[in-house]
């Protein structure tokens, strides 16, 4: 293998507040795993203690030549109570953004990332409408406090996701099974996110900026049917896939409603996004009403498909619903053992040097291994290795790769022979 990329195709990594910061007990997450729904049964409120290493973690941004970073704001540190605003927790994202800013790394901030704070989970959440308006005043004072230093944000991180598991699958806090509710919660995410787009946009230009860029991170699957020639198959790949994604995306980008997006005062046609965000990991094979993995299939440690082709099919089709840059704003695999992770970046970002469509920015997930969720620490996604007893970090072989990569604006047949000519293997061996 060996191929470079676009002049002007920015590398970078994508992180989560709830995921990496650690120190907040006044959120949903931390509320879910005090319940025991967290697998191994690891603590949020530590993660990888970001908030307190964050000039550490910096530092080796820097080492590793990182072009650009997606990073996140966790609500319930900044307004802990209803109304309540947190002006030492602002000053904490400030700083942190401006040393980024100052390192040569500009920030592309995520708003939303799956975490409410207590209050407002209490309240109903998202499945609410009239929470909608708390959500736009925290978009306002984080605009209004970060601006001068943030001209790109993303509105929601998977809208789709967020939805699906906390109000359809009940895996999620807060554990809902509700078909309606999940539709309702995706209806009220669209109406969240445009009405955002045009107050991020306002308030940036009311303080003197113009080159503001709003969209939002766009969770996107290949779909695919388990046998092409049964229809059977063909229907429901199609509508599964407009079931988890099409209908939102086109709700969130273009204002245009379809099942199971419902009907709101804010959904009406236009244009909502300055550039599309896709976080891609997989693709799903599908015979009947459930998600399913293709048979013999190349995969990672949670069991999810390496199916590099599908990062260009997911891009494709948002460039036929509404041409606008691209960024991936994430896309990694979970490798316990660090064993094929250089070889999946390699073979995505290759895809990605040969397509003819606006792809401008690539975010790795992640940076450094983090809590990942109802995975809690089991599941490692980073280029550089946690040690959660010690919280050292120790730059992984695919993160050497990856610093290679940047350096070097591509890959040469050398450095993918190196780092990159292993098999994928389904291994849950966990490093060392």
């Amino acid at each position: 293998m060996e191929f470079r990329l676009k002049d002007n195709f920015l590398l970078g990594a994508a992180s989560a507040a709830t995921q990496i910061e650690g120190g907040d007990q006044n959120n949903n997450w931390y509320d879910w795993y005090r319940q025991g729904y967290i697998k191994d049964d690891s603590d949020p409120s530590m993660a990888t203690d970001h908030y307190n290493r964050w000039q550490e973690d910096l530092a080796l941004m820097k080492e590793m030549g990182l072009q650009c970073y997606r990073m996140g704001i966790e609500w319930s540190r900044v307004e802990p109570a209803d109304g309540f605003f947190d002006e030492r927790a602002i000053a904490h994202y400030r700083q942190e953004i401006q040393a980024l800013h100052d390192a040569g790394i500009p920030v592309l901030l995520t708003l939303h990332h799956f975490s409410n704070p207590l209050w407002l989970e209490e309240r109903g959440a998202f499945a609410q409408r009239d929470n909608i308006t708390y959500y736009l005043r925290y978009v306002r004072k984080m605009v209004e406090s970060l601006g001068d230093l943030v001209s790109e944000y993303i509105t929601v991180n998977e809208p789709n996701v967020y939805a699906f598991n906390s109000y359809f699958q009940g895996i999620w806090p807060p554990g809902h099974k509700s078909f309606l509710e999940m539709g309702r919660v995706m209806t009220n995410l669209a109406a969240a996110h445009i009405e955002a787009y045009g107050l991020i946009r306002k308030t940036r230009l009311q303080m003197g900026f113009q080159d503001t860029k709003v969209g939002f991170a766009n969770h996107l699957r290949a779909f695919a049917p388990k046998d092409e020639t049964n229809p059977v198959h063909r229907f429901w790949a199609s509508r599964i896939e407009q079931l988890f994604q099409g209908s939102l995306t086109r709700a969130m980008c273009m204002g245009k409603s379809a099942f199971p997006i419902g009907s709101h005062p804010s959904i009406v046609p236009g244009r909502y996004c300055d550039f599309h965000g896709v976080n891609y990991y997989t693709r799903s094979t599908v015979s009947g009403p459930a998600d399913g993995t293709a048979e013999n299939c190349a995969a990672n440690d949670l069991g999810w498909e390496i199916y590099p082709q599908g990062i260009v099919q997911v891009c494709q089709k948002l460039h036929d619903l509404l041409p606008r840059p691209i960024y991936i704003t994430e896309n990694g695999t979970c490798d316990n053992a660090d064993r094929f992770r250089a070889r999946y970046i390699a073979e995505h970002l290759q895809a990605l040097s040969e397509s003819d469509l606006p792809i401008e920015r690539y975010y790795h997930w992640c940076f450094c291994d983090n809590w990942e969720w109802v995975e809690g620490a089991s599941a490692r996604f980073g280029l550089v290795h946690v040690d959660y007893e010690t919280q050292k970090r120790t730059v992984k072989r695919s993160g050497e790769f990856y610093q290679k990569l940047i350096a070097a604006h591509g890959v040469s047949e050398d450095l993918y022979q190196e780092y990159c000519d292993v098999s994928y293997a389904h291994n849950t061996e966990a490093e060392n």
